[in-house]
């Protein structure tokens, strides 16, 4: 068995593994390193849609011409994405089509995907497949077939997979993101019965979000988020000012937690940007957005400028929740800030941030520069109202104690992210170079 760590072996994001047994192979992911996009879209004033060579040469998508150089880029059975999140699938419409094999995901991966294809008026010539999540999917392989199961895990965006791949030398599981977050507030808690299912089985190889492996943590659910969310939406004084709540729009139990208490506050929920329509859209396509007749949604520039108005008339009686907690340039939080839209804050109106700055320079400056264009306005900031995605090291330790892989394999992060990963396979009696593996992006491991 050969294990190719193509990209997310050395920053957070770019993800992309693949798994040889054989004559085939599997690819888990293919994300884009969301920072490079940023700087390219500083850079380049017209937003024209992106080549595949031109987002290679910035080092935007995972570089799998290593799969060409190694000779598997033809033995390619399937490519299986975890989750929504775009340095997971992002790159997947500009790469997928190297590969003589069907997209494998949950219904909402699938369906936010098929958006960004149609978004970016890319031929993907690969079948789609849906896959419930705690459903099986058969690859066929040359000679024979492999059961991959994509066990439901908990996330920051809905029906996110911990696959596990059936091998004759094992089960290779790729959890590559996840929390274990017993008290979701959308959706079904991680599969714990399928967990130890598979363990009984024999786990090969575990490759593992490793993130915050260097946080003697466990993520606290997202049912605190909400009590966060409440918290600051219910108790802060705002009957006489606007309220503005910026978040991911891929994450999908945060925003019907908003929804709900803007509701308790009597105020018309407004929901503007693109991003925030196309994951939107998608959740109510596969039936998860309890929170669809509660809101209005803007995306497209004319639509935006309309509810802005309403809005400034209306401060007291509507909300806007909307894209730009990173100060990503062209986002609707960073065009307010430079009064590119027809809303103005004025003293005491209120942002309100239920997220965390991603650790890249490029997003602590633009954010840092946004917030102090709105404080200068007068307006009130609410940062961090946010609980993480992605689980600390008590949660690997638990994941790694159910399933007691035969390898652990540390992915999502830069080598100073994910290094402490190898302390703790270190507590629990795992070998570094022997039985855990430091890798690398562009690496071939032999098990």
């Amino acid at each position: 068995m050969e294990i190719f760590t193509v990209g997310g072996y050395n920053e957070v994001g770019k993800n992309m593994t693949a798994v040889k047994i054989g004559e085939d192979s599997v690819i888990f992911d293919g994300g884009l390193y969301l920072p490079a996009i940023v700087e390219l879209q500083e850079q380049e004033e017209q937003k024209s849609a992106y080549s595949e060579k031109r987002l290679r040469s910035i080092g935007a998508i995972p570089d799998d011409l290593l799969l060409d150089k190694f000779g598997i880029r033809n033995t390619v059975r399937a490519i299986m994405p975890s989750h929504a999140h775009l340095d997971h699938i992002g790159a997947l419409p500009y790469l997928a089509y190297r590969y003589n094999a069907p997209i494998v995901g949950t219904p909402f991966t699938i369906s936010v995907l098929k958006k960004i294809i149609e978004d970016e008026s890319i031929k993907v010539p690969n079948k789609i497949n849906v896959v419930q999540p705690n459903s099986k999917f058969i690859v066929r392989g040359k000679n024979r077939n492999y059961e991959a199961e994509f066990i439901n895990m908990t996330h920051s965006t809905p029906q996110t997979a911990a696959i596990a791949l059936h091998t004759p030398e094992g089960v290779i599981v790729y959890a590559n993101d996840f929390k274990l977050d017993n008290t979701p507030v959308l959706g079904l808690p991680p599969n714990y019965e399928a967990l130890r299912r598979i363990a009984k089985q024999g786990v090969k190889a575990l490759i593992v979000d490793s993130l915050y492996s260097g946080s003697d943590s466990k993520t606290p659910s997202e049912k605190v988020a909400r009590a966060l969310v409440e918290e600051v939406m219910l108790t802060i004084e705002n009957r006489n000012s606007a309220v503005f709540v910026s978040t991911f729009s891929s994450h999908i139990a945060r925003l019907k937690s908003i929804v709900e208490y803007a509701k308790k506050l009597n105020r018309k929920v407004y929901f503007l940007g693109r991003s925030m329509k196309k994951y939107v859209a998608s959740s109510i396509e596969v039936g998860i957005c309890p929170f669809k007749n509660d809101i209005y949604i803007g995306s497209y520039k004319k639509q935006v400028a309309s509810i802005l108005k309403k809005v400034e008339k209306d401060r007291t009686g509507t909300l806007v929740v909307c894209t730009g907690h990173q100060g990503e340039p062209g986002s609707i939080m960073e065009r307010l800030s430079r009064g590119d839209l027809p809303f103005n804050f004025k003293q005491n109106d209120n942002i309100i941030f239920s997220s965390k700055t991603i650790p890249a320079p490029i997003n602590i400056a633009n954010k840092e520069r946004m917030d102090k264009k709105f404080r200068k306005m007068g307006a009130r900031i609410f940062d961090n109202v946010h609980v993480s995605g992605h689980g600390g090291r008590e949660d690997i330790r638990d994941l790694i104690s159910i399933l007691n892989p035969e390898h652990i394999i540390p992915s999502h992060g830069s080598t100073a992210q994910i290094t402490p990963a190898l302390e703790l396979a270190g507590e629990l009696g795992y070998k570094q170079g022997k039985t855990c593996h430091l890798v690398q992006d562009g690496g071939r491991l032999k098990l």
